[in-house]
């Protein structure tokens, strides 16, 4: 296995985290103070990293210059967004079709508000997927139809599966691209069957696409809307920064429609709905895009922990495989053989006193998974995987009597 650092500062491509002695101390976010001192926490998802200096410059000069108000619209954040994404993707975003929101979840509840009935929508997801989905759909006061991922395929869609439930007469569908848990990015050619399938019945797609930012050099990355246009499909999609320069906290993301229709339809967002957002967070997601040596910094750390997971797994917990992912920092794990049961998190963090995502709450196909953020220090990885070991290791002789 070679030699892991396990204290003081790790840096890879002058990208450092901080030793979790200090994360303690210093933050006080759910990661850090959901749980005992002694859990190990590498769920909900925030980096341990140290932050932009671009970022936290831009944000300093608006707070000294009391530029602390309200706001109305997306300003310069539009088009700082449509030129990452052009030279990004190639997708030529319109810069007066660009919305903003809170975050993506508010982003996503608001637009699906718009584009279903008030009460009594059915809205399709595709499990496992991100859990507070669920929640959404009921806030904007819809029913649930799931169609699972294809496990055997990939973690892909179930193109026929969404075809029956578009000719059932679904009110809309949200999409996760890169899929969250598993990190995968839907391939060009499923986007195009979807945008096709969406078009044919007319099913608006809202995709949330706010690990986009994230993706990985080697993988191919497709957003969704200039794909459903072409398709003349109805789509929106919510993104943010707030995941690839770890932002969540400043509270800005922004919806962009794909097509006309949708365009039209968002003119009619809540006034709050800009208003409730951060001009700080505006700041800060203007200079991301202006700090793009510290996102490749990021995925490069990340790429290297992926790698670093793989092999204490292989070496220690060989029950245990996971899904690398094209995009972001969270891993899909499976640990159905190890002996866990159907909530292996709920265990590992009782008996390993170590924190993952509970797979179950992902919906249909997340039981014997657990969700892990790898966004942190080399030496976590290893502790964590060690702690794994321990458990599976108990349960082994448990079971054996």
């Amino acid at each position: 296995m070679g030699t892991h650092p396990t204290e003081g500062t790790i840096a890879v491509n002058h990208l450092a985290t901080r030793p979790i002695e200090r994360l303690r101390a210093e933050r006080g976010s759910i990661k850090w103070r959901r749980y005992a001192p002694d859990v190990l926490p590498l769920f909900v998802a925030e980096m341990d990293f140290e932050p932009s200096k671009v970022v936290v410059d831009a944000v300093s000069r608006a707070l000294l210059a009391g530029d602390t108000g309200y706001l109305d619209g997306p300003g310069l954040l539009a088009p700082a967004f449509a030129a990452f994404a052009q030279r990004s993707w190639g997708w030529r975003v319109d810069p007066d079709r660009v919305h903003l929101a809170t975050d993506v979840t508010v982003g996503i509840v608001e637009t699906l508000r718009l584009l279903v009935p008030p009460v009594g929508a059915r809205v399709v997801l595709t499990p496992p997927v991100y859990a507070p989905f669920y929640e959404m759909v009921g806030e904007a006061n819809g029913t649930v139809v799931e169609v699972p991922l294809l496990e055997a395929s990939g973690w892909t869609l179930d193109l026929p599966g969404l075809e029956r439930a578009f000719a059932d007469g679904v009110d809309a569908m949200l999409l996760c691209n890169p899929q969250n848990p598993t990190g995968r990015c839907h391939s060009r050619e499923t986007l195009h069957a979807l945008a096709e399938l969406a078009a044919r019945y007319d099913v608006p797609v809202l995709s949330d696409e706010v690990h986009a930012p994230f993706a990985h050099t080697d993988a191919s990355f497709t957003p969704f809307a200039p794909v459903a246009a072409a398709a003349g499909a109805r789509s929106a999609t919510v993104t943010s920064a707030s995941k690839a320069w770890n932002l969540a906290a400043l509270k800005c993301a922004w919806i962009v429609a794909a097509d006309d229709r949708t365009a039209a339809l968002l003119e009619r967002l809540p006034e709050e709905t800009a208003a409730r957002t951060s001009i700080l967070g505006l700041h800060a997601g203007i200079a991301a895009f202006d700090d793009i040596e510290w996102r490749n910094a990021a995925i490069a750390q990340v790429v290297a922990n992926i790698e670093l997971f793989r092999a204490e797994l292989a070496a220690r917990v060989p029950e245990a495989r996971l899904v690398t992912p094209d995009a972001g920092y969270l891993i899909w794990l499976d640990l159905r053989d190890a002996g866990l049961g159907d909530d292996p998190a709920a265990v590992l963090r009782e008996e390993g006193r170590v924190a993952f995502n509970s797979g179950p709450t992902f919906g249909t196909g997340g039981a014997g998974f657990v969700r892990v953020n790898v966004a942190c220090d080399p030496s976590t990885i290893v502790e964590a995987v060690r702690r794994i070991e321990r458990v599976v290791r108990a349960s082994a002789r448990a079971a054996a009597g």
